[in-house]
Parts: structure tokens; C-alpha cells; sequence
């Protein structure tokens, strides 16, 4: 569902897919081939919220801040199923784990990796490369390039999504049997492989 909120409508790319079930409300700014995932929450009610390109949102994330602040992902920020970003603001090509809490003015950097379950106090700050863990989150090490290579290939899929959404996605009645000419996901599997292989 897409909201205005006191005259703020959402903007989103074209390209870009959000799930009937996620909410999208007030100033909020959607780029190009982004994914928003079903329960997801950005609410820009109280501020800007910025996704450049390329961004994914997965399941059950919420998306806020105080009153009265912006907010931006970088390109190809992948955020995991469950997180929570609270007036944070995420580096390119960065990610942020499955319910990992990043909170008010936290900095993350450029291609870092936040582990699951994180906790991201306020107003730290990350520099590029670092893999974050823990509560409270602290750096543990820099980020590889076979890292970030993992990384990047798994985020090149969830901007292939929004597209195969557009296509093929729709709402059903479930069959009662299993048909025999059931279509098979071979071909994503396949491709799942060739980036394994890659990295």
C-alpha cells in the first residue's frame, strides 16, 4: 500500500517493485530496480527516506527516524528480512543482516556487512570494508573481496526481482492437487550456482 502523508506522495521508479503488502507512506523516494518485500515499513511521516538504485528492502523490515530528518541507502544497499533502520544512514553496496537494529544516526560504510542480529548503537560510525557483529555491533575484521563479490551477486539477484515481479507476479486461489506439468525453478537454480561459482 502507498500512502501521502500531509501532502508528501510517495515517489517511486517505474522499474521498481513493492509488494501489496508493504507499506510506503509519505516523503519517500524510490530509485530504480529496487525490491520492497511484503510487510515492510518505510515511513516517511516524520522525514525524508532517500533508496537510490538498486536497493532491496526484504520481509518485515521497517524503515523510520525522528522527526524532522533524511535518511539515505546508498546504491545496492541489500537490508535482510526482520531489520530495522531508525534514522541510520546506509553506504553503497552494503549489508545489513537479518534482524540486525541499526539505529539513529549510525553511519554505515561503503560495501560493509552487518551480521544477523546486529545492534548498531546511535551515532556510530563505520568506515568502508568492515564487517560489523554483535551487541553492541563492533568491527571485527575488513570485508574481503571474495566478501563483497558474495555479496554483490546476491544483491544482483534481488534487482533482477522487481522485474520478474512486474512479469509474472499475481495473486492466486492455491490448487487442491499437484499438477504433473508443475514448472520447475531450474533455470534460477542454475543461476543461483553461476554466481557461486563466480565468487
Amino acid at each position: 500500500m502507498i500512502y501521502s502523508f500531509k501532502g508528501h506522495i510517495p515517489v517511486i521508479h517505474e522499474s521498481s517493485f513493492v509488494h501489496p503488502l508493504a507499506a510506503v507512506t509519505g516523503n519517500v523516494i524510490i530509485g530504480k530496480n529496487c525490491y520492497i518485500g511484503p510487510g515492510a515499513a518505510i515511513r516517511g511521516d516524520w522525514g525524508e527516506i532517500i533508496l537510490e538504485d538498486g536497493v532491496n528492502v526484504q520481509e518485515n523490515c521497517t524503515v523510520h527516524m525522528f522527526p524532522g530528518k533524511s535518511i539515505r541507502f546508498r546504491e545496492s544497499a541489500h537490508i535482510g528480512h526482520g531489520a530495522v533502520i531508525h534514522g541510520a544512514n546506509l553506504g553503497r553496496n552494503c549489508l545489513i543482516g537479518m534482524n540486525s537494529v541499526i539505529m539513529d544516526d549510525a553511519i554505515i560504510g561503503d560495501e560493509c556487512i552487518v551480521g544477523a542480529m546486529a545492534f548498531v548503537k546511535a551515532e556510530t560510525v563505520f568506515e568502508a570494508r568492515q564487517l560489523i557483529v554483535g551487541n553492541p555491533a563492533k568491527a571485527v575484521k575488513e570485508v574481503s573481496d571474495r566478501m563483497i563479490a558474495w555479496k554483490t551477486a546476491g544483491t544482483k539477484l534481488y534487482q533482477q526481482l522487481p522485474a520478474d515481479c512486474h512479469e509474472t507476479l499475481k495473486e492466486v486461489k492455491p490448487l487442491q492437487t499437484l499438477p504433473e506439468n508443475r514448472p520447475i525453478q531450474e533455470d534460477f537454480y542454475k543461476t543461483l550456482e553461476a554466481y557461486r561459482k563466480k565468487v
